[in-house]
């Protein structure tokens, strides 16, 4: 269906024809028929990329009332990029509509400005919902005459948690307006802020729930972890001409994959939201300009963009929400164009691929990261294009020619195009010359696996094997001795000064220890405590029963008997000392009377 057989106001129709819009999209032949014949609610569900601002902005421009200056649009969505594209876009078809006045409202710009372009009259204010609740608690806007309340990108506004400031904003507006609900995916979440704000809806529905655009191909890449910005490197070099968003999961991530892309020479910056509103215009300006063919961004940066003919989207790792994979792909693939979305991934992320196959309904290709020799291929007939297709300047250059050709004349045709190639080539062929594969094969990988697996299984049974060249040996001091492990080694082997002494497995008790020693130096442990006390006490060393462990009744049995035969020891040399004082002192008292003649 054409735009013209929409019956839009001519002056949109000769508005949308400059853009070079003819033939509307599927969301949009959907959505204005309704929107043009009544006033309604609506919830439209289509991909991100697939015409939606469009699909709202042509028909309320149509349909509203310049004969005032009430503000009668309010357009709310998640970000100041997509805010200001939003804004934009809708300039773009009240072109020859004068009165239709467009304004933005965003933070991270002068607020003074926003109010006084407010003041002047405003038909559609787009805005965040952050600074829109800003001006109403200011009470520098007036939205109680709104008709049409459009939220866009719902599902992202509720992510960001956004659903008081929401709750703030629509109840300042009347409650008989129309609401119209625009979203890539639909959660839970949205099904709710639906039930809400929104009553008997009509519901428009572009693909599957959740679907990516059929424009876009999905492929991923299955490397190390370790591997995972070479195998970067080596996709930016593989695709010459690429134009690609790169997502990260955080700031930090962000800005140094970018810090690395660019020190190794690669035309690319970063999108985040450390950035001042400056600076990202700075980076948006020139990503837009194609002076930055590769923008590292998270994902809240990167909504709403307003960039054209992307190549490649490039996921350096998948998002904690899968359904934000739906959102980062659907940067490509628009406007009918075809996209490509890869996913860079290790073994133990490939089950999020199924989960995002399932999500998506669509399947993933696994590619494989091309080899030094064909990124060489690829660059090179890629150069070669370039010299096959540039444009000479006769005029100008013909003056040299006799000199270059003079110059050159002892080299043959071969041997001139050897050298002006190595000349323009040579480093990066130095750089892959002999470039490792960054391909994971699953079969070997598993192998690889099990290979460790057994290897570990044997050293353990090696292990096992080797205590049998230790002996358990028994101490009398435990945990009431404030005995730890590190105490223990440490007394071993400064009581053995003639060699340091292998330990092996250390229990712990409260009143004893055990501890397996190497058994060519039992002796000498048992030489070097003798005669050696803890608190007075003397230490006890002695080979503690093999074919008891440390933790067996009789052993316990053993030890609690020994140690309670040591009390009993001291219990009654304090009773001797106490019945001799009492002796003493009896005699003292018998005898006093003769002591005291003396």
């Amino acid at each position: 269906m054409t735009f013209e057989q929409l019956e839009l106001n001519p002056q949109i129709l000769k508005a949308i024809k400059e853009l070079g819009f003819e033939t509307a999209m599927p969301v949009q032949e959907k959505t204005i028929p309704y929107l043009l014949q009544s006033d309604l609610n609506l919830i439209a569900l289509a991909q991100t990329g697939t015409g939606k601002t469009a699909a709202f902005g042509l028909p309320l421009i149509h349909k509203l009332n310049y004969d005032n200056k009430d503000t009668e649009v309010l357009i709310i969505c998640p970000t100041r990029e997509l805010c200001m594209q939003i804004a934009n876009d809708c300039k773009k078809f009240a072109k020859y509509i004068p009165q239709c006045s467009v304004v933005p409202v965003y933070g991270g710009a002068s607020i003074e400005l926003q109010i006084k372009a407010i003041r002047q009259g405003v038909k559609m204010i787009v805005a965040t919902p952050g600074r829109m609740n800003d001006l109403i608690l200011r009470k520098k806007v007036d939205i109680s005459k709104v008709k049409y309340v459009v939220l866009d990108e719902a599902d992202e506004m509720l992510n960001m948690g956004f659903k008081d400031d929401l709750d703030s904003i629509l109840s300042n507006t009347p409650e008989e307006r129309n609401t119209l609900l625009f979203s890539a995916t639909m959660p839970k979440e949205v099904e709710e802020i639906a039930k809400d704000y929104i009553s008997n809806p009509v519901r428009i529905q572009i693909g599957e729930r959740n679907q990516g655009s059929d424009n876009v191909k999905h492929f991923y890449y299955l490397v190390h972890a370790k591997d995972r910005y070479l195998t970067l490197k080596r996709i930016a070099d593989y695709y010459p001409d690429i134009y690609a968003i790169i997502f990260c999961r955080t700031k930090i991530e962000t800005q140094e994959v970018a810090d690395m892309l660019i020190k190794d020479g690669y035309n690319a910056d970063s999108l985040h939201g450390d950035l001042s509103q400056a600076q990202r215009d700075h980076v948006m300006s020139r990503f837009r300009l194609k002076n930055i063919q590769m923008l590292v961004a998270t994902d809240v940066a990167a909504r709403g963009l307003d960039v054209h003919n992307l190549t490649h989207v490039i996921n350096y790792n998948l998002p904690d929400e899968l359904e934000q994979y739906v959102h980062r792909s659907g940067r490509t693939g628009r406007a009918d164009k075809q996209g490509i979305s890869i996913a860079i991934i290790n073994l133990r992320e490939k089950h999020k691929i199924k989960a995002i196959e399932k999500l998506l309904r669509k399947e993933f290709e696994k590619a494989k990261i091309p080899t030094g020799k064909e990124v060489c291929t690829k660059q090179l007939f890629n150069l070669i294009n370039r010299i096959e297709m540039v444009d000479v300047n006769y005029e100008e250059i013909e003056t040299f020619i006799p000199q270059i050709v003079a110059k050159l004349s002892w080299l043959d045709r071969e041997e001139l195009i050897r050298k002006f190639v190595s000349l323009e080539f040579n480093q990066f062929l130095s750089y892959y010359k002999d470039a490792p594969d960054l391909n994971v094969d699953e079969t070997d990988e598993k192998r690889r696996r099990k290979d460790e697996q057994s290897q570990r299984q044997k050293d353990k049974r090696k292990s096992t094997r080797s205590r049998g060249e230790f002996l358990t040996m028994f101490f009398n001091v435990g945990h009431r001795d404030k005995i730890v492990p590190q105490r223990l080694i440490g007394m071993i082997n400064d009581y053995t000064q003639t060699h340091r002494v292998a330990i092996g497995k250390i229990d712990i008790l409260d009143n004893f220890s055990y501890v397996e020693v190497e058994e060519n130096a039992v002796e000498d442990v048992i030489d070097a405590f003798a005669g050696k006390f803890v608190k007075g006490r003397q230490i006890v060393v002695e080979i503690a029963d093999k074919k008891s462990s440390p933790k067996s009744k009789n052993s316990r049995e053993k030890s609690r008997n020994g140690w309670e035969n040591q009390k009993n020891d001291r219990r009654k040399s304090k009773n001797d000392r106490e019945s001799s004082r009492k002796d003493k002192a009896n005699y003292k008292k018998d005898n006093h009377s003769k002591y005291k003649r003396r």
